[in-house]
This record gives C-alpha cells, structure tokens and sequence, in this order.
C-alpha cells in the first residue's frame, strides 16, 4: 500500500456553509473591498470590515494624540479647578493677580505630562513597528515575494518556514511534510509547550505544492465571524465546485511557532484585530493609581475648604464694609457697589488668592518624581539579565507608587515561572533508587557526570550523577534495569523524522516530559529509532531490533496513561504500561513485586517536586490478544461514544500488570522563584497562578516553586461548589427568617487552617456569569443542572453575583489560588473578580500573549521578556527577564517609591497650607479685601525656587532602609497594602500643622511689630517689612522641616535644603534693589525693603524665634514617635548597621519534608492525546531509508 493510500481521506461531501457572513477568496484582495463586505465608520464614510494586519498597542496617532491626551490630563480635578482659575483671573473686578500667572504655569504642567505620555507611546509605536515589520513570504502577481507583516492582507498566501512565527490566523494548505503535517509551538497562545500537529486538507496538500499551483488557487472561505474562541474553528472551503470541511485542526493561530517543518503555505482568514489572539488581547486601559485617585478626592476636600474659606472671608468683608469700611472716607475707590456685591467680589478675590492651597507644581513634581522612579527601575543593575542582555524597563511613568501597595499576584506558569525545560533527575527499578538528591547535585563540582563515550547515541548534554545505574546496564545482571528502559524507548508516541543531508534524526514529541524520557533512554543505550505505522525499531546496546507494533492505546486526562502491545521478533507479545501512580497500583497484579519500595521512593521523588510516573507491563498470551483485539476492533468503528467504548476494552487489558519502577523528571524552576514566592508571601502578597496548562502540572509547580506545601489543605472545585452552596442555602434561610438580605460575615475556614485553592477553567465558568442576554441563554442550557442549589431553587440574577463574591472571599481566605486549563479571557476575568470585589491593588505578570488580557487588566502589568513572543512585554507596564526580579521590584522600587511619593504629598500639603493660610490671618486685619500678605514676586518663586528641589529630592531619593535589608526583611512591605502612610489622616494632619505653623509665622511677627522699637527709635510697622519678615521664617522653616523628614542624606540634599534659602535670599536682594526698580517700575515696589528690614537685628530674633517654636513640637513628636512607638520601619533604621554586617542565612529546602497529611501523587505528564490516531493512520510516517547513517539525535524542542 502506498503512503498516499494509507492516509487517503474520505471523499469530499456537501456541507452546509456556517453561520455568518464571513467569506474569503485565495489570492483576491479585490474581493474583501466589494461593497457588500463594507462597514460605516463614521456618517458617510465606510471601509471594509476585514481588518489589516498591522497591530496596535499604542493610545494616540497624530491626529488624536492632542485632544485625547488634554483629555485624559482633564480628568484630574486639578486642572479642571486651575483653568477655572484662569477664566476668573481674566475679571478685572475680582482679580488680584495677572491672568498669566496661571496661564503659564498650566500650560507648563499639560506639556510636561504631554511630553511624557508622548515618549511612553513612543515605545508602544516602536515595539508595535519591530513586530509589524517582521517579513514573511506572500504571493503577489504569481510569485512569493519577502512582505512585512503589517502588510498582509485576508486572503493572501503566504509561506512559512522552520522557527517562523505565524504572522495571522491561517488555513494551511501544503507542508514540506508528509500528508501536509505541521507541527507548532502554542506556547503564546494557551501556555503549553508541547508540540502540537496540524494537518492540511488532502486535496490541498496533492494541488498545491508548486508556486504556480498556488497562484491559480482560487477556493472560497466561508467561515465564522472572527472571536476569541481559541479551542474552535468551523469553516468550509469550496473549491472546483466541491465543498471540504474545515476545523481547528487545519488553522494556524497567529502567535504559534512552526517546528520541525521546512516550509509550509497557509491561506489568511483573520488578520490583525480579528485573529483569534488578539481578540483575547482585551482593551488597552488607562490606569491611575491609588493616590491619583486619592488626590483627586483631596483636591475635591480642599476645592470645598477653599469655598467655605472664601465665603466666610466674604460674609466678614460684607460686615466689615458696613460697619467701618463705608465710613472710612479714605477707602472710597469711586464705585457705588453695596456691602453685598463688594461682598461677592471678596469671595471670588479670596478664591483666586487662596488657590495655592493646591499649587499647580504639585502635579509637575508628581511627574518629575515618577520619572526619576521609572529611571531608576531602567538603571537597575540587580535587575538586568546578561544572558540575553536584557536590563528592566519602566514601560509607563505613571504607576511606580502602586508597585509598593500590591495586595494579588496574578501569574502565569509556562515560560513565567518555569523554564520549559524537563530533565531526568532520578527513577526506581525493582525498589532500588538511582539519581543523587538534588541538593547534592547542586555541588556538581565535586561529583562527576558518567561517562557515555562507549554510547555512539549519547547526547552530550544530558546530566545524571549516579554511576551505579550504568554499571547495572552495562553488566546485564539485572534484566529489570534493561526492561525498564526498553519500555520508555517503546512505549511513548514520540515520532522522528530522519534528515538524511545532515544524517539526523528529529524527536517530535508531543509533551516535554515523553521528550525527556526518550532521550533518558537513548542516553542509557536504547535508543527509539525509527517506526512505522506498525512497526517501532530501536537500538538495545547497540543491537537494532524491530517490535511489531499490535496496538497502542493512547493517553488521555481521565485515564492517566497510556499502553503499547508490541511483538517481539521471538513471538513474545508484551504490553508496555506507563501512567500515574495512583491508576498503575489499582491495576497490579497481586503478586507484583517491590511495591512498598517503590510507593516510598514516589513519595520521596513528590517532596522533591519532582513529576513521576509508574512503568509496568504484562505478557499476553495469543488468545488473550485475539480475543481483546475482536473486541478492540468492534469498539473502535462504534457510532455512538467511541472514546467511552475505546476505555472500556482498554480496562480488560489492562489489568494484572508487574511493576518495573517510576520514573522522576524535573520541570526546571527559573533561578530564584521559590525564595521570591516565600518573600512575597512574608510581605503579604497573595499569589494565584493562572495556567492553561493541566491541573496535575499546576499542581506539580505549585509544590516546587513552595507556592504550595506539605501543611497545606488542597481544595478543588468540587469542595468549593459543597461551601458555596452550602452558604447559599444559609443566607436563603436567615433571609426567610428575618425577612431581609443578611450578610454571613463568617470565614469559610477556621482562622488556624492553612488552605490553597485549584480549580479548573470548565469550573469557572460557572462563576463567571456574562451578563449579555444571549450568552446567558446559552449558558443556561449547558449549567442548568449545576447552578441550582440543593434546595431546588434556581438562582437569579443577584443570587449569581453573590456566588461570585462568595467565591473570591473563599479564594481570598486561602494561602495559594492555582487556575488551570483557563482562557485568556478568563485568566482577566478572575483578575477582574478580585479587583472589583475586594478592591484591591493587583499585578499580573505573564510571557506570552495568552497573558495579555490579564496584564491589561491588572493595576500593574508585567511582562517577560526575553521570550520568543513580545507580545506580553508591549502590554506591559514593566517588564524584565527574569520573574525572581519581581521581588526587587516590589519591596525595593516598589516600597520606596511608595514611601517617597507619600512622604513628598504630605509635605507639600503641608507647605503649602502654612504658606496660603498666612492670608487667611492677614484677612482679619486688612478689612477681608482679599489682599496679599506677601509680595508679588514672593508668591510667584515660593513653588518654584524656593520650597520645591528639597522635597523633590525626597521624593526621588529619600530610602528609611538599604534595598538589601528591604528584601531581607519583607514584612517592611506591610504599610503599603494598608495605606497608611497616605490618607485621609494624613491629609488633616499636614491641614493641622500647616495651620500650626501659618499661625505661628503671622502671629509673632505681628506682635513683634506692635511691641517693639527700631534702632531710629520708630517702630517698624509697615507691610512690606512685615511681609519680608514672614516670607524669611517661612522660607526657613519649610526647608528646615523637610530635613527633619529626610531619611537618607547626600550631599545633593544638602545642597538643596541650604541652597533654596540662599537663594531665597539673593533674588529678594536682587529684586529689592534700587537698579530694577528702576528699569521695572510697576512690577518691583518693595525697594530697599529687604536691607532696611535685616538691618534691624530683633527682626532676625523675630525669624529665629518663629522658626524655633514651629519646629520644636514636630521634633518633640517625632522623638517621641521613635523611642516609645517606633514602627517596623524605625526598628530596623535604629539597628541597620548591625544587619548590614550581618550575613542573611538562605534556608534551603529539606529534600524530604516530613508531616504531609496525605501522600499526594506527583504524576503531571502534560501529553496530548490525538497523537496515536496520528500514528496509527501513517500520515506522519515517513518511507524508512535502505541504509541509516549513525545518526545525531536532538529533541524536538531543542531543534
């Protein structure tokens, strides 16, 4: 029989085309612009409704950049109350500033946020431009030409090659590979890295090959309409007046990799927007952190003081004109206006005079400070990864400050917290265990990798540090040590594909871990050579044989193992078993040998983390086989539940099998995650893992990365819908009884419990209820059974978000949350669960694009880099190589800019309540006329030049603690989750102290003007002496105040704390001398003022005293604060320099942790089934050579 008749496809039938209107011609751009494919975009303009191929991450364009930015920075009711500002200072009658002095500083505020959100989307265009700009083949005009990506449209043909990533949403027509075969990597799309098989129609494959056979394709797509759904795909192709089905099978995703094919064509069906990862991208958000949204509400606080300030202050220039200003006959301005009006007048002129209360530098600090962050983040050394030269990077400016108030991580598995790389670390034959612990391994300095020379097969990278183990090989003494590696090089589905040009074979193995083994076993000397579609030829110590392969009984994730029944070349026919602990022992014989001894070395192999699996098998005599095979026939052209039929033969078989021994494979960690997992836990952090992989490999990790532990309880999701439910029932019931909704305030778990969580994707679905009306029908119909409760009640519409609050208190109450086999979109609906109902600050953090949504999501995303995909990394908010530098990031830059950015509002509140409220008190003795108690010049620079680098200063870069002692002492972390060092407290208490201290600045002055006498023997009561008087005290104590707030001094704040009083010093000189009052008459009145006032030394004494009794009870509280209530903080600070000579002692993990409540199986074999149809059809089989050359073997995922 030839290859082309062993995978002859049935005849093409008629088949209905699918619902929707999508439709695609091949090699017909033309085609997709016809009117009837057009859409209106705005009035009458329209363009046609397939998307292009080029992407988009970024917010703005050119033309939009404008008006959606000022909108954005609108947002803030800071600048909607400076530009109200504005349109009142343009009022003659009311103003008592020029327009400009608002006017500029505004605009000088929108342009340097512009500029800064300008650069970030700068960024996201150059990442957006390196992806679109990718080249691949595309047919144009008859022949394949090198095209960027952007520039791909629906309906064109492209061609791809080994390692190419899939520009878009394609249906493949021909491969290099038999029968159209082609293998991908999906790792960005659901997670897993696994290679995975797509095959291309039959009829494609046989007209298709050549260039000009492609130019004149001509079929026509009709489809669904582009979604998000990534497990489905139902289409039709009708070509030559014949109509082929099309399934997920035939279509290449956009973000899989091609492995293992030359070259293969593809026809575009989505692109761009429309495909299929993409739709799961979610929108980009704009995101505000805590305090912006903090500051927003103060500035709403302060908007109403400000108005109830001014109105007091305008009521009292009402009774004042009446009572005394309307008879003071050298107050008259020649206006008839009544107390009321003039009144009305002083409200508007207080306003304006009182708005500095919130000056407009705050918010142009608030950027330069989150700058500055964002620099250090990119300058971090610690956090730059050499070995691709990848340093972190600060992807947005405006989110430093959340990054130390992180309450939920949420983060992928695959590629995040694992390498993707399966090793064999150890295993069990006949109850005797070989492989060091791993903890010796670590020392691999002192103990020697063995020798594989004698083995032409060997593959130099392979590692394994016991030598007794080939020594039993190699002496033949022991048949089980041969039995048990003959079985892992026959029993698997790995299929090879034989390069005779570089004489190599390719491993295509649909799951790293069967990867692993094979190559374990190649290593060992039996090494998997060749197969065909019955037969499977390997190399036993250099001796070639072929096995008959009489049936191969796949894997799937209910039966937890597969089987092989081979013939040997005596006649002998064997199976070959090898599955999960936990099916294996059920299916022994009793007589089986080793079991205790091997139950305690995959008990030990588990509290190592590693993945195991038992390997056993069975002699069949030739009747038991022919009967079992009439059987096996009848089951598997059954028409109705084929797969159920299909495992009950398989149970039959089966049975009675001998134990050989268990394998145990390392799924390698990245460097550091366990100790990153422990400290962010010690800080409080909860941490979710949200995986599309299977729930035995989630669970697996979770034990290695310590996510999980030996002392923890394991709920699933059947024990979640038991509390659910059961809690249902009780607030039905006090419902009923009191007549009202009562809330259970009870935890789900007792208080001294320590619990995780895994749940599976198909079990979130019942919680993540859409509110869309027709999905809601649908879902109906597939949970109707599972969303009533045992009452019997079905749940309406507030019961189902109940659930969903029930739910995330639940998982919030444990200690791990593990998600498995979950969607893109459903990885950003959790996330969104626990923003929406606990309020809490949350990151994600992923690698591929699966994790893009999530990231979107999220207060803060994160993004690997470094990766084969950038996906993640353009839609992140930070991004690094690495996830251990998520620890630096959080309770390093995190907590710092957090405490810096807290620091620095509280302060600037504060100076700027004690520098407005001066006017407040100067009110009372200038008749409420809105009158200025500094000069002009003075209100002008106070934010500018003369309070504004010290604090800035602070803000970038004041530190309590070292970075080192911040990550060896995580609970550091605490006050930040809790907001406590900014709030609403706080805010009154920098209220208080600025009204303290305006008080103390207006009133001694005042009364040292009234009690005291100048050296001419005249009393120096002028305003203008008086106001330089308290703009010097003032200037003084702000600065000195802000020293006493500094933790961390350099010689920069030095400099800036005396240097704003020096200068304070030399401009008012400056501006007070006679020359520039003689050039600028109007605008510099206060000439002579500043030598005449300091000439007077109980003026000095006044500025002395002031500044003393304003800052004595800050020191007195915080001495105070320090000795009798220091914090955590204060603690540490006091000891720093012990710690710091200290050297922190890292506890490494015992390699067996005692006191498990139960054995857990550590089986987590992350195959996919399909691959034994694949083999047993012959489509992927290759003609087997007349002569093989000594090959070089490589894994599939290596090659």
């Amino acid at each position: 029989m030839s290859e082309a008749e062993e995978a002859e496809e049935p005849p093409a039938v008629e088949v209905r085309p699918t619902e929707g209107p999508w439709k695609v011609k091949a090699n017909d751009r033309d085609f997709c612009n016809l009117p009837e494919f057009q859409k209106k975009v705005f009035l009458c303009f329209k363009k046609s409704k397939y998307a292009g191929n080029a992407i988009k991450t970024y917010k703005y364009n050119f033309f939009t950049f404008l008006p959606l930015n000022l909108f954005e920075q609108f947002k803030r009711a800071a600048n909607i109350y400076f530009l109200v500002l504005l349109i009142l200072q343009i009022i003659p009658q009311i103003s008592t500033l020029p327009w400009y002095t608002t006017l500029v500083p505004l605009v000088i505020v929108l342009a340097i946020t512009a500029i800064k959100d300008l650069v970030d989307d700068l960024a996201r265009h150059r990442m957006d431009k390196e992806v679109n700009n990718r080249k691949c083949d595309v047919l144009l005009d008859g022949r394949f030409k090198e095209s960027k990506w952007m520039d791909i449209h629906v309906g064109d043909v492209v061609r791809l090659k080994k390692n190419d990533f899939v520009p878009a949403d394609i249906v493949l027509l021909s491969s290099s590979n038999p029968n159209s075969l082609c293998y991908v990597e999906t790792a960005e799309l659901d997670g897993e890295t696994n290679l995975k098989f797509k095959m291309g129609l039959k009829v494609t494959d046989e007209h298709l090959q050549e260039e000009q056979q492609i130019a004149n394709f001509d079929a026509m797509i009709e489809c669904e309409e582009p979604n998000n759904r990534l497990d489905k795909f139902t289409g039709v192709m009708k070509w030559n007046n014949e109509a082929f089905p099309l399934d997920l099978d035939n279509m290449l995703l956009r973000g899989c990799k091609i492995r293992n094919t030359e070259v293969l064509h593809g026809l575009v069906i989505f692109a761009g927007a429309d495909t299929k990862i993409m739709r799961n991208g979610g929108k980009t958000r704009f995101k505000r952190t805590k305090i912006d949204e903090l500051m927003n509400y103060m500035v709403y606080s302060i908007f109403v003081l400000l108005i109830l300030v001014s109105a007091g202050l305008a009521i009292g220039n009402t009774f004042w004109y009446d009572q005394i200003g309307s008879n003071a006959w050298y107050l008259y301005d020649g206006k008839q206006y009544n107390s009321s009006y003039r009144g009305f007048l002083s409200f508007w002129g207080y306003i304006i005079v009182l708005n500095t209360m919130v000056p407009i530098s705050l918010y142009v600090s608030v950027e330069v400070i989150r700058l500055g962050q964002s620099k250090f983040i990119n300058w971090d050394l610690q956090m730059y990864y050499p070995e691709k030269d990848t340093a972190a990077k600060a992807r947005t400016t405006t989110l430093n400050e959340q990054l130390g108030q992180i309450e939920y991580i949420f983060s992928d598995k695959t590629g995040t917290l694992t390498q993707n790389i399966m090793a064999f670390k150890k295993c069990t034959i006949s109850g005797h265990t070989y492989g060091r612990p791993l903890i010796t391994i670590c020392h691999t300095d002192r103990i020697k990798i063995f020798d594989l020379k004698w083995n032409k097969y060997a593959d130099g990278r392979f590692q394994f540090y016991d030598h007794s183990l080939i020594s039993c090989i190699q002496s033949k003494k022991n048949p089980d040590v041969h039995e048990f590696f003959k079985l892992l090089c026959l029993c698997h589905t790995v299929m090879v594909e034989q390069k005779e040009d570089i004489n190599e074979l390719v491993y295509q193995a649909a799951s790293p871990d069967e990867g692993a083994l094979v190559t374990a076993a190649r290593n060992f000397g039996f090494v998997f050579l060749s197969r065909t579609q019955d037969t499977i030829t390997v190399s036993e110590l250099g001796v070639e044989k072929t096995y008959q392969m009489l049936a191969l009984l796949d894997f799937n994730s209910d039966r937890k193992r597969m089987s092989v029944i081979l013939r040997f070349p005596d006649g002998k026919i064997r199976l070959y078993c090898k599955g999960a602990d936990t099916v294996v022992y059920e299916r022994l014989h009793p007589s089986s040998k080793h079991k205790e001894r091997t139950q305690s070395a995959l008990e030990a192999f588990a509290n190592e983390t590693l993945r195991t699996l038992c390997l056993c098998y069975k002699d069949i005599t030739e009747e038991e086989f022919d009967s079992w095979a009439r059987k096996h026939k009848a089951a598997s052209v059954s028409m109705s539940d084929r797969e159920a039929a299909l495992d009950e033969v398989y149970e039959l078989i089966e049975r009675n099998l001998q134990l050989i021994g268990a394998t145990a494979i390392e799924d390698k960690l990245q460097d550091g995650v366990p100790d990153t997992i422990a400290k962010l836990a010690k800080a409080n952090i909860k941490i979710w893992v949200l995986t599309g992989d299977k729930k035995e490999t989630a669970e697996n990790i979770g034990y290695s990365c310590q996510l999980l532990t030996g002392d923890m309880q394991i709920h699933y999701g059947e024990d979640v819908n038991e509390k659910l439910e059961a809690r249902q029932i009780q607030r039905r019931n006090n419902t009923e009884s009191s007549g009202r909704q009562v809330k259970i305030k009870e935890p789900f778990f007792a208080a001294q419990e320590n619990n995780a969580l895994i749940i599976t994707g198909g079990w979130l679905n019942e919680i993540l209820y859409e509110k869309k009306k027709k999905r809601r029908r649908l879902r109906l119909r597939k949970f109707k059974k599972k969303t009533i409760p045992k009452d019997g009640q079905p749940m309406d519409e507030r019961e189902k978000e109940q659930r969903q609050i029930d739910f995330v208190d639940m998982a919030c109450e444990c200690s791990a949350v593990i998600c498995c086999r979950v969607t893109p979109k459903q990885k950003a609906n959790v996330v969104n669960l626990v923003k929406k109902y606990k309020k809490a600050v949350t990151l994600s953090i992923g690698d591929g694009a699966n994790d893009v949504n999530m990231i979107k999501t999220a207060d803060i995303g994160v993004g690997i880099s470094g990766q084969e995909g950038m996906q993640a990394v353009m839609s992140s908010d930070y991004a690094f190589a690495q996830f251990r530098y998520l620890q630096r990031l959080l309770l390093v830059h995190g907590r710092w800019s957090y405490i810096r950015m807290c620091k620095f509002l509280r302060y600037f509140f504060y100076k700027n309540f004690a520098f407005t409220l001066v006017h407040f008190w100067y009110s009372f003795f200038s008749g409420y006329s809105s009158q200025i108690a500094y000069e002009d010049w003075f209100i002008t620079l106070y934010n500018v030049c003369y309070s504004s680098l010290p604090v800035l200063l602070v803000g970038l870069l004041d530190q309590d603690v070292s970075d080192s002692l911040s990550i060896r002492f995580p609970k550091l972390y605490l006050p930040g989750p809790q907001g406590v060092m900014f709030n609403y407290k706080n805010f009154f208490i920098s209220l208080f102290h600025g009204i303290f201290t305006s008080l103390i600045i207006f009133f001694i002055p005042y009364g040292a003007f009234r009690q005291t006498m100048g050296q001419d023997g005249e009393a120096p009561s002028d305003y203008q002496s008086f106001a330089v008087v308290t703009a010097s005290s003032l200037t003084i104590i702000v600065n000195l105040q802000i020293s006493l707030n500094t933790s961390y001094w350099t010689f920069v704040n030095f400099f800036a704390v005396l240097g704003s009083i020096a200068i304070y010093f030399g401009i008012m000189f400056d501006i007070h001398s006679a020359g520039i009052h003689v050039i600028f008459t109007s605008a510099f009145t206060f000439t002579g003022v500043a030598s005449n006032t300091f000439r007077q030394p109980y003026l000095w004494l006044t500025i002395i005293l002031t500044v003393g009794i304003s800052l004595l009870p800050v020191i007195c509280i915080e001495f105070l604060q320090k000795t009798i209530w220091p914090s955590e903080g204060d603690k540490i600070q006091r000891n720093r320099r012990k710690y710091e000579e200290q050297v922190e002692v890292v506890k490494k993990p015992e390699p067996f942790q005692r006191g498990r409540r139960s054995r857990r199986s550590a089986y987590a074999f992350s195959h996919s089934r399909g691959y034994a149809d694949l083999i047993a059809s012959g489509r992927s089989i290759r003609r087997k050579p007349t002569q093989r050359p000594i090959p070089e073997i490589n894994q599939a995922e290596n090659s």
